[in-house]
């Protein structure tokens, strides 16, 4: 029957055989070589990521580590800020606390001076009241009055006097 449609069962026959021969050279020749190759490249993509991976790793690595130091640092300058505030609002108390004592001294040694004037004032005062009583008790009495002498006596009468006017 195939005769009959003009096919020769002889060379369909043949072209099977030469078409299994083709496939077995081809895939001793080509396809095996082009499979290893296929193989050799995912190899190498396989290794190339591998690599990438491991590099992304380290990089992860130094990148906490570098973040660990930031940190670090960070923190050192603060406790920096924090000592040099320290260390200043204590220089400022030490120094508003000589101010202080420096003032306080100058007060002192003003009321010691304005002290010591009024003293020599009620003297220089004690004395002239003491010319002056003398000079009016001559006047009075008429004649020369021992000045060292009674001078004493003034001097008492001026101190009860002023001591009974301090008290009321």
């Amino acid at each position: 029957m195939l005769e009959a449609l003009g096919v020769d069962f002889k060379e369909i026959i043949f072209a099977i055989l030469n078409f299994l021969v083709l496939v077995v050279v081809l895939g001793k020749f080509l396809y095996k070589p082009f499979i290893g190759a296929l193989e050799t490249r995912k190899q190498n993509i396989q290794a190339t990521y591998d690599a990438a991976d491991a590099v992304n790793r380290r990089a992860d690595l130094k990148m906490a580590e570098y973040e660990k130091r930031i940190a670090k640092v960070e923190e050192e300058a603060r406790e920096i800020i924090r000592e040099g505030k320290s260390r200043a609002e204590e220089q400022a108390g030490i120094i508003i606390e000589e101010a202080n004592k420096k003032a306080s001294d100058i007060v002192d040694r003003a009321e010691q001076a304005a002290n010591l004037e009024k003293a020599k004032a009620m003297d220089e005062l004690k004395d002239e009241i003491a010319d002056m009583v003398i000079m009016a008790a001559e006047q009075v009495v008429g004649r020369e009055i021992e000045k060292d002498g009674h001078k004493a006596i003034i001097d008492d009468v001026i101190n009860k006097a002023r001591d009974a006017q301090w008290q009321s």
